[in-house]
C-alpha cells in the first residue's frame, strides 16, 4: 500500500512531491533500521510494532513537510492501517501510538540537518524599476531563447509557452546560444530563456549588460536558480509575467564572470570538464558518476592563497546568498538578495583530510569536523601558487587568472518571481 501511495504522491506533487517522498522514505528507512537493532538487542515482541508504526509514521511526517496537501491523505491513511492491525494481530494499542509519535518525532528531529526550503521560493525585494510599458499580458515586447539541449527544454515546453504567450517571439538554440540572446535583447523589452542554469546564467549576462528584465523558464534538469524563484513550471513563470512580479536579485561574481547560484575551481571544474567528455557516451548522470570517481581517486589539492591565508584545498563551494543545510550538499537560499557569499572548501593540510571528511560525512558530524570550513563574506580574493585557475559558474567552465576576485555586482538583476 505505501508504495503505491509514494508513487501516487511523487507523480501528482512533481518536484514537492518527489522531495516529499525522499524525505519520507528516508526517515521511514532511518526508523526501521534503528528499530531492527532495539529488537535484536531487546528481544521484545513489542518492538515490532513500534518499529513498523514509527515507519509509517515518519514516512507521514516527512512527505507532508515538504508537501503539506498530502497531510491529509496520508494521515487519514495511516489511521485506517493502524485501526486494522490492531485488530487483525496483537498488537496493542500503545504500542501504536508509542510507534507513531516516535516517527513523527524523528521526522522533525531531521528538520535540523535537512531543514526544507520555503514556500513558494526564496525571498527577493520588489525591483525599483517597473515593468516595461510595451508589455502585455499575451507576450507582445518579450523574445524567448529556447535551448531544447538542456534538460527538459523540449518541444511541449515550446508549445505551452506558445499557447500562454502567443505575442512573444521564441527563437531556438543552435550552438548560437550568446548570438540569439544578443538579438533578443536588441529586438525586446524583456529577454526570456528556457533552459538549464547554464542557460539561464548567460541570459542574466545578456540582461545586466543590456539593462533588460529576465524571464526565466525552468527548462533544465535541476532548475536551481528557477525553482529559488518559485518557477516549478510554465504557468508560474506566465503568472509572474502577468502580475508584473519583478525582483532584484543579487548576481555574483567570479573573475568578472556573472553566476546565479554557485561557482568553483579545482577539483568541481575538472569535474565537470570530464562529465562533458565522457556524455555523449554514457549520458549526463552516467558520466557525472564515472567523472566523481575519478576524481575522488586521482584528484590534487589545488594551493592557494585566500584573503591573505595559505592554504590546500580539496574542493570548494562559493554561493551567491547563503544557502542551506550546511555542509557539502547545499540544496536551496531563503533570501536572493542579501548581498554575501556562501563559501565552503575542504581543508588538504590536515592529516588524513579525506578519510576524515568522509568519517564526518557518514557520522553525521561534518559541521564539527576540522577539515570542513564555512565563510560567510561579502568579497574573496584568490591567489593560484598553482597557475591559473579553471574556474566554474552554473555548470560551466572556463580558464581564469591565477589572482581571482569573488563579489557581488553592484546592482543585481531584475527577473519575474513568483511571489
Amino acid at each position: 500500500m505505501w508504495p503505491v501511495a509514494a508513487l501516487a504522491l511523487a507523480a501528482a506533487g512533481d518536484r514537492r512531491g518527489r522531495r516529499g517522498v525522499l524525505r519520507g522514505a528516508s526517515t521511514a528507512a532511518a526508523v526501521l533500521v534503528a528499530g531492527g537493532v532495539a529488537g535484536r538487542v531487546s528481544g521484545s515482541p513489542r518492538v515490532s510494532a513500534i518499529t513498523r508504526s514509527g515507519a509509517v509514521a515518519a514516512f507521514v511526517s516527512g512527505a507532508s513537510l515538504e508537501l503539506p496537501l498530502a497531510a491529509g491523505p496520508l494521515t487519514g491513511l495511516a489511521i485506517a492501517e493502524a485501526s486494522l492491525r490492531a485488530r487483525s494481530t496483537s498488537a496493542r494499542r500503545c504500542d501504536l501510538a508509542i510507534g507513531s509519535a516516535l516517527g513523527a518525532v524523528a521526522s522533525v528531529a531531521a528538520l535540523r540537518g535537512w531543514p526544507t526550503p520555503p514556500a513558494g521560493g526564496a525571498e527577493a525585494p520588489p525591483s525599483p524599476r517597473r515593468s516595461p510599458r510595451q508589455l502585455t499580458d499575451d507576450g507582445a515586447a518579450v523574445t524567448i531563447v529556447i535551448n531544447p539541449g538542456a534538460g527538459s527544454g523540449d518541444g511541449a515546453l515550446r508549445e505551452e509557452i506558445e499557447q500562454a504567450l502567443p505575442s512573444s517571439v521564441l527563437l531556438e538554440v543552435d550552438d548560437n546560444l550568446m548570438e540569439l540572446l544578443d538579438t533578443a535583447a536588441h529586438q525586446s523589452a524583456v529577454i526570456g530563456v528556457v533552459g538549464g542554469d547554464g542557460s539561464i546564467n548567460a541570459a542574466a549576462g545578456v540582461a545586466i549588460e543590456n539593462d533588460l528584465p529576465l524571464l526565466v523558464f525552468p527548462g533544465g534538469t535541476l532548475n536551481h536558480f528557477a525553482r529559488d524563484a518559485g518557477l516549478d513550471s510554465v504557468a508560474d513563470t506566465v503568472e509572474a509575467l502577468t502580475e508584473r512580479n519583478l525582483a532584484r536579485v543579487d548576481v555574483g561574481r567570479i573573475d568578472g564572470r556573472p553566476f546565479l547560484n554557485t561557482a568553483s575551481f579545482g577539483s568541481y571544474a575538472e569535474l565537470v570538464d570530464m562529465r562533458e567528455k565522457l556524455e555523449p557516451r554514457l549520458g549526463k548522470w552516467a558520466a557525472m558518476a564515472v567523472a566523481a570517481a575519478r576524481i575522488v581517486r586521482n584528484g590534487s589539492p589545488t594551493d592557494l592563497i585566500i584573503d591573505g591565508e595559505q592554504l590546500s584545498i580539496w574542493m570548494i563551494f562559493i554561493g551567491n546568498c547563503v544557502y542551506d543545510p550546511p555542509g557539502l550538499a547545499p540544496g536551496f537560499r531563503r533570501r536572493l538578495d542579501d548581498g554575501l557569499l556562501d563559501v565552503r572548501f575542504v581543508d588538504a593540510g590536515l592529516p588524513w583530510s579525506r578519510t576524515r571528511l568522509v568519517g564526518a560525512l557518514l557520522t553525521g558530524q561534518l559541521g564539527r569536523s576540522r577539515v570542513y570550513r564555512r565563510l560567510v563574506i561579502d568579497r574573496l580574493e584568490i591567489e593560484s601558487l598553482d597557475g591559473s585557475l579553471r574556474l566554474a559558474c552554473d555548470g560551466e567552465t572556463f580558464d581564469g587568472g591565477q589572482t581571482v576576485i569573488v563579489d557581488k555586482d553592484p546592482v543585481g538583476l531584475d527577473v519575474y518571481v513568483k511571489m
